[in-house]
């Protein structure tokens, strides 16, 4: 019996850090055992172009599938689509808080909820700051459901000399979470 792949859902939003969104995506093109499924917002395509100065078509080349996020009767918005998971990279407030309420308005909220309801990973990289206390009981309804929340915070104890290793470190701890992250990851081993 051939293994299948993992199937990983992949939401990028119109809140900034839409580099998180791409280079998620990279990262997951070199893995051979994952097939990846990526949905972006109309909010989100207008990001990606002017944080990147890419288009969503030239995006949509790195993933295995793409939906427009108004096709609500896509497969991932099915409990009975297997997949590992969702990555929403970068969650703006307004997804957040369409996730925490249960409002599936869009297929990123659709396939979230979904992800929830099979009890499945789903991982929300926020971008807000300063938070308020809106954003924060929206943090804590989702992670009260099983999600869990990853600002994408960089870590500075592998010492990284671009912000594409500071992004690369933090989405490799995300893709740890999957069990899915590759040996160029950075571990801390203690002090030395």
């Amino acid at each position: 019996m051939i293994a299948q792949p993992k199937r990983l859902i992949v939401g990028i939003t119109g809140a900034s850090g839409a580099i998180y969104g791409v280079r998620l995506l990279r990262l997951l093109k070199n893995i051979d055992s994952v097939e990846t499924h990526l949905i972006i917002s109309g909010a989100g395509e207008l990001t990606l172009e002017h944080e990147q100065g890419m288009k969503a078509r030239e995006l949509s080349l790195l993933a295995d599938h793409c939906y427009d996020v108004n096709e609500v009767g896509a497969a991932v918005a099915s409990g009975s689509f297997k997949n590992a998971g969702m990555i929403v990279a970068p969650c703006s407030m307004k997804t957040l808080s369409a996730i925490a309420h249960g409002y599936c308005d869009n297929l990123i909220t659709r396939a979230a909820d979904v992800v929830l309801k099979e009890r499945r990973r789903l991982v929300l990289m926020v971008r807000e700051t300063p938070l308020n206390l809106a954003h924060i009981r929206n943090m804590e309804a989702v992670t009260e459901m099983g999600g869990i929340i990853y600002p994408p915070l960089p870590a500075f104890y592998c010492h990284p000399l671009s912000i594409d290793e500071m992004v690369d470190q933090t989405l490799r701890r995300v893709l740890d979470l999957f069990d899915m992250a590759d040996d160029q990851t950075s571990r801390w081993s203690g002090m030395v």
